[in-house]
């Protein structure tokens, strides 16, 4: 039989063997000169022996498993100790015994406790070193921060033999912190000095254990440990973690994303006007089992609507989510799931007379530049009329609003995709006239992983080992994360009057070849070295520089800084229908040409990328000549 079952039973043996023999030899000159008998000494010994572990035995001590003992387990021993000792020490003097068996039984006690301590000190040591925490076959890893949430996840580490990460060092900023050790494990510093601490130590792995900082100062600190060819982690928030029930801090040590480097604090917004907006209300999501319909549910499901109606023809993606909301809701949540199709009108039409929604938002649409141009007669079908079957069910049912999930690619679009969510905004102008619906749109750009992006091409290609392929090193886009277009999404359709088209500020361009060198030393290798970047070349439809939608002079700021609205026109519903039913001719034609002409017709705005990124680029050239010559000028 395993002797770990009697594990408790035979440390407390050990500690009756201590008491008894610390205290014998104490007594032992007494007892050779005949002072006292030896059945008085046993007698003796065996009483403070019985009250220690009265105590200790109250205490649970010898439940406790060593090898991961701290500063709490210490104590209670030395308090079982102390209590036990002052058990014995009172019966005596209620006996009338000589104060020589006390003064005698608290040095013995003293020397017994001691020796406790020193072979459990060593038993830990025996662990750490014949066990595998020493680090054998882990990673090296440096973990950034000295602070609570540092600490308590070095404990941690180094308390589980089989663990992933063994700490090497810890670096702080704190200069009362460097140059000391926590649990044997030296801190250095400071965090701005990482480039020239790590090259003389074993470190391959790196853990921000930080949770309290800033995000432009975490993404400083990313940035400088993006340069130091380590593989990077980040301790989400320990108190987020606790809330979700997560007592591990080492489970929650995760991949650092790239929306952590956007060094911006994420959007505020006035989270009771979007519950207020939601709450006891029937909220249907199309193409609900998508990167944004799938987040706009998550956050519906939290504001207490009456039922959430999602969706979707992807049956796979929408069993996902349904678990996914039910797993976290529960009974709190009324759902209801529905494969079908926004091309099909009778079937929409079904689903508004069942469920009577009164807010509905539009995300299902086919979103992907250049697989649309190879198939525009797809993107007609499930963008254009998908938005016209599924706004006009709402018209007829009578939905409170009605919100589009536009793109910024419908500004002056220069591919099918950005053309044909262009025509999904004029539809809902074209059935404004005399409906109780408002209808609106919200544009917004690039999101920061949502599928079809290309954050999660750039990590399987990192995963493959290269190369990471980007179309031009000039591209730059606007990014944002899905939880922050969503939560814009739902304050703007808060806002919604009909007809109005809601614009959301994307923060500061990024360029997607830093992009992908960032990414490349988040996984621990360097650019161009480890990994190649290759240029491949520009996509069907694809523009060099999406423009800044926020600098149209069209637009006004709403009571929130981060969206903007802008007024549109009605489209009258006999034009409307005029050229709906033209382009459903040319679909019906199987002519891509024609419904290429067609889409250049209705669409005046809709170029080629080629006439666009030729102005663009001639348009940098001569702002860098320009630039050029104004630092001439000066150095004149």
């Amino acid at each position: 039989m395993h002797l770990s079952r009697f594990r408790g039973w035979i440390v407390l043996a050990a500690d009756v063997l201590l008491i008894f023999t610390c205290n014998f030899f104490l007594f032992l000159p007494a007892l050779l000169r005949s002072d006292i008998q030896l059945l008085n000494l046993v007698l003796h010994i065996g009483f403070l022996t019985l009250c220690v572990l009265v105590f200790q035995l109250s205490f649970k001590t010898y439940e406790s498993l060593w090898r991961y003992a701290e500063s709490r387990e210490y104590l209670v021993l030395l308090m079982g100790m102390s209590c036990g000792y002052g058990l014995y020490a009172v019966a005596n003097l209620a006996l009338g015994a000589s104060l020589i068996w006390i003064v005698q039984a608290l040095t013995g006690t003293a020397l017994a406790l001691l020796a406790m301590l020193f072979i459990r000190f060593l038993y830990r040591m025996y662990r750490f070193r014949v066990t595998g925490r020493s680090g054998e076959g882990r990673s090296q890893a440096a973990i950034i921060g000295a602070g609570t949430a540092a600490v308590a996840l070095l404990s941690e580490l180094q308390s589980n033999p089989l663990g992933r990460y063994a700490p090497c060092c810890l670096v702080d900023d704190a200069p009362d912190k460097i140059g000391k050790m926590i649990h044997g494990v030296p801190i250095k510093g400071p965090i701005d000095d990482l480039l020239t601490i790590l090259p003389n130590t074993p470190v391959t792995e790196i853990i921000l254990a930080i949770p309290t900082l800033t995000p432009q100062r975490r993404s400083e600190i990313l940035n400088l440990c993006a340069h130091t060819n380590c593989r990077l982690h980040i301790l989400s928030d320990p108190l987020m973690q606790l809330e979700k029930g997560r007592g591990s801090l080492a489970a929650n040590v995760r991949e650092v994303q790239i929306e952590d480097l956007l060094g911006r604090e994420a959007v505020k917004l006035d989270d009771s006007r979007v519950r207020s907006f939601v709450q006891g209300k029937t909220v249907m999501v199309t193409g609900g089992a998508g990167s944004i319909g799938a987040e706009l549910c998550r956050q519906i499901a939290g504001c207490q609507p009456r039922r959430l109606v999602v969706v979707d023809i992807a049956e796979n993606a929408v069993y996902d989510l349904q678990n996914d909301l039910l797993h976290r809701h529960g009974d709190g949540l009324k759902l209801a799931v529905e494969i079908a199709s926004v091309r099909e009108l009778e079937k929409m039409d079904q689903l508004f007379r069942k469920y009577r929604p009164e807010l509905v938002f539009h995300a299902a649409a086919h979103k992907h530049v250049p697989l649309m141009e190879q198939c525009p007669e797809e993107a007609v079908k499930n963008n254009v009329f998908g938005t016209y079957n599924t706004a006009l069910s709402a018209k007829r049912y009578g939905a409170e609003k009605f919100v589009l999930i536009s793109t910024d690619k419908a500004v002056n679009p220069t591919n099918i995709m950005g053309t044909t969510k262009y025509l999904c905004e004029q539809v809902l102008q074209g059935l404004r006239e005399g409906s109780r619906t408002e209808f609106a749109a919200v544009r917004f750009g690039n999101v920061l992983g949502s599928s079809g992006s290309v954050i999660p091409l750039f990590k399987k290609q990192i995963a493959y080992g290269g190369p990471v392929t980007i179309t031009d090193r000039r591209i730059i886009r606007y990014f944002m994360t899905i939880p922050e277009a969503v939560q814009l999404v739902l304050e703007a359709g808060s806002f919604a009057r009909s007809g109005e088209v809601y614009v959301l500020d994307m923060g500061r361009p990024v360029h997607i070849l830093e992009l992908a060198e960032n990414l490349i030393r988040l996984s621990g290798y360097t650019p161009y070295v480890d990994i190649r970047i290759e240029e491949v070349g520009l996509r069907p439809g694809e523009k060099l520089y999406e423009e800044l939608l926020t600098q149209s002079a069209d637009l006004r700021r709403t009571e929130h800084e981060k969206i903007f609205v802008e007024e549109r026109a009605p489209v009258a519903p006999t034009e409307l229908d005029r050229w709906l039913e033209s382009l459903s001719d040319a679909v019906d034609s199987g002519s891509r040409e024609r419904i290429f002409q067609e889409l250049h017709r209705l669409v005046p705005t809709f170029r080629e990328p080629d006439e666009v990124n030729e102005a663009a680029i001639r348009a940098v050239e001569q702002g860098a000549a320009v630039q050029l010559e104004e630092l001439a000028a000066v150095r004149r």
